[in-house]
């Protein structure tokens, strides 16, 4: 039976890492009628200790969870919608575990990335892809980090996005090699590990040092053999790489603890952030300054100059009404006046051709559409609760509100694949009280739907997602909140979902969610600077989550009640400290990086096109100048004159532990 075909599946076996909205694209050996069904893509523990990659359907999973999810039904307020999937989807329990994909990781020998980051193929055979699954939310490189966890991997040189899984005992020899021919160690034999392992329980500070110190002479080596023309006019290499290494020795010992005991000491690496830099808001962008903007043809050529003025302080209340349009891609930056009352013209006859095909329904056909009748009367619903307190929707019969209802219902029409889910009425309506124009507003909400559309996923797997990112941020900003809330049942994060949903629609004043709207639209100065600011409004809190230690329910009142308590400008502010905390820690991982999108040292040094088809070690997450060292003991970096020398160290500190 091949590894990815249907075997028993253990009762008792634990999620290592889960994934939500995964498409099984192809699965050698399934009928057609299985591929386009989507699912969560999981790396598993079983019961005899071995792993696994599984992908289980959604259907499968939606039985698991009316008895094994309950937690985040207290938090679920998005309105299930009963929408066919695909033609496949049963709700028999035994023929969908029957559907169930396991690769057992001993199997695994390859596996692709694309470069879009959207689909994985898994190969168990050279030359042969049993298995390709399709990630919706373009977030493949999330699950590649995860599984790079539990297997040793290589890159192809004529294939930078393809990985070649190391098999262990060969890893495991070509270590032991490796440290007997580079003379690493004082004991030249096979067991090298093992007396250094002896070694460091008598005297552990001082062999690992002894045992760092011999870089020098591998790195002499290296250089020299890889051409000495990159020393032309230099003092001695020996001389420079000494400095390095003592630099790096002294580093390594200040970042460093010692723990004695009666047997041994132990040496614990506490990775710490660089101090959190004061970063003030800036004032927000003129009307003079954006009229000077555009030329003579009503352009803006200096797009990104323009997004950073509104990132540093927003946006006038004047030209919020043009600038929106472009922040939310419904105005092209480039355009000329000419070409923007062309444009308008055009929208204008869409949304009216849109808005004509449901107003047009007759009660026959709306009879016979369920799903459409569902939706319209959700709309309805939450049209009626929808800012009532705010004077331009309160008191009966208001026309805004039905100006508000007609929108929501043209955008089911505009995308019936989404179609209309609690919450959108909140996003919606500071853009309709600012434009005014039914036809302006819808097109803004189009925009900003596009931005945040994954956070409606039926399956929720956009807010899953978020929700794990922030969870790992938190843990990296601010360790010793994450161990709280972790302590409390709390660590799924739950407590921030309306945050993430709404866009912190219900945390400000309309005048502060408008400006933080704004600044989040440029796009600055990262990929989901939004979880960004949720670790800022928590970090402003921890002394008094952990000092009170709030349970579950308490963080969750605590949280609640911030509403209209917060300072926007504060928050930005903290959020980009973080950030500037964050990208200069020496020990920021890929995972944090991808998240951020910040490019990854691996993804820097690929280069455009190699040739070669031999496999290289792949570089893993290592950051910094010089001397470098991964908080997880994987390698010591020496970085010299552009070239990059690592010594892998992770099986030598994982026989310590």
């Amino acid at each position: 039976m091949s590894s990815s075909s249907v075997e028993d599946i253990p009762e008792q076996c634990r999620d290592l890492f889960t994934q939500d909205g995964v498409l099984l694209k192809a699965c050698m050996g399934r009928s057609i009628s299985d591929l386009n069904s989507i699912g969560m893509l999981c790396i598993v523990q079983n019961t005899d200790s071995s792993k696994c990659i599984e992908w289980r359907p959604n259907d499968l999973i939606t039985i698991d969870s009316d008895t094994q999810d309950q937690e985040w039904a207290v938090v679920n307020t998005i309105g299930r919608r009963q929408r066919t999937l695909s033609g496949n989807m049963t709700s028999d329990y035994a023929a969908a575990r029957a559907r169930i994909i396991r690769i057992p990781i001993r199997d695994l020998k390859t596996f692709k990335c694309s470069r879009n980051n959207q689909q994985m193929q898994f190969s168990t055979k050279p030359g042969v892809w049993h298995n390709t699954f399709y990630f919706q939310h373009g977030n493949a490189e999330i699950f590649v980090s995860n599984l790079k966890n539990h297997v040793k991997t290589a890159k192809t040189r004529h294939d930078r996005n393809t990985y070649v899984v190391v098999e262990p005992n060969l890893e495991s020899q070509e270590l032991n090699r490796s440290f007997a021919e580079l003379d690493i160690f004082t004991e030249n034999t096979t067991d090298v590990v093992w007396n250094f392992v002896s070694n460091f329980k008598q005297r552990p500070y001082a062999t690992t040092m002894e045992a760092f110190s011999k870089l020098n002479d591998i790195v002499i080596q290296f250089l020299v053999y890889y051409g000495n023309e990159t020393m032309n006019g230099k003092r001695d290499v020996s001389e420079e790489v000494a400095d390095l290494l003592t630099k790096s020795m002294s580093a390594l010992e200040d970042a460093t603890s010692v723990t004695r005991s009666d047997e041994y000491e132990v040496i614990n690496v506490k990775p710490t952030l660089p101090p959190r830099p004061c970063i003030p808001r800036g004032t927000p962008l003129s009307t003079e300054k954006w009229e000077g903007l555009h030329d003579t043809e009503g352009r803006i050529t200096e797009v990104e100059g323009v997004k950073q003025l509104i990132f540093r302080g927003g946006v006038a209340h004047s030209i919020r009404h043009s600038v929106w349009k472009y922040l939310l891609d419904y105005y092209p930056w480039r355009m000329t006046h000419a070409e923007l009352k062309v444009l308008q013209k055009k929208r204008t006859e869409e949304y009216f051709s849109m808005k004509l095909q449901w107003r047009s329904m007759t009660e026959g056909q709306e009879a016979r559409f369920s799903e459409y009748r569902d939706r319209k009367s959700l709309v309805e619903k939450d049209v009626n609760r929808t800012d009532r307190t705010h004077p331009f929707f309160a008191g009966d019969n208001n026309p805004n509100l039905i100006v508000l209802q007609d929108i929501l219902m043209t955008y089911v029409m505009y995308n019936f694949d989404l179609g209309y889910v609690q919450g959108m009425s909140d996003i919606l309506a500071p853009l309709l009280l600012l434009l005014g124009n039914e036809v302006d507003s819808f097109w803004c909400f189009v925009g900003f739907m596009d931005k945040i559309a994954s956070n409606f996923d039926m399956d929720q797997a956009g807010m899953k997602q978020q929700l794990l990112n922030l969870q790992l941020l938190l843990t990296f900003a601010s360790p010793e909140l994450a161990r709280h809330v972790a302590s409390k049942d709390s660590g799924n994060m739950y407590f921030c979902f309306r945050w993430l949903l709404v866009w912190f629609k219900r945390e400000f004043s309309h005048a502060d969610i408008m400006r933080l709207w704004e600044v989040l639209w440029t796009g600055l100065p990262c990929a989901n600077f939004h979880l960004l600011i949720c670790v800022a409004i928590l970090d402003a809190e921890k002394d008094v989550l952990i000092s009170k230690d709030f349970g579950f329910t308490e963080i969750l009142k605590h949280v609640n009640d911030l509403s209209m308590c917060l300072d926007v400008d504060r928050i930005l502010s903290t959020a980009e400290g973080i950030y500037h905390q964050i990208i200069s820690a020496p020990h920021l991982t890929d995972q944090i990086g991808v998240i951020l999108g910040i490019p990854t040292v691996s993804a820097k040094a690929e280069p455009e096109a190699e040739s070669e088809p031999e496999a290289e070690p792949d570089e893993g997450a290592v950051n910094g100048n010089n001397v470098t060292y991964n908080p997880d003991m994987e390698e010591v970096t020496l970085e010299y004159n552009g070239l990059q020398i690592s010594v892998v160290t992770k099986t030598v500190w994982a026989l310590l532990a």
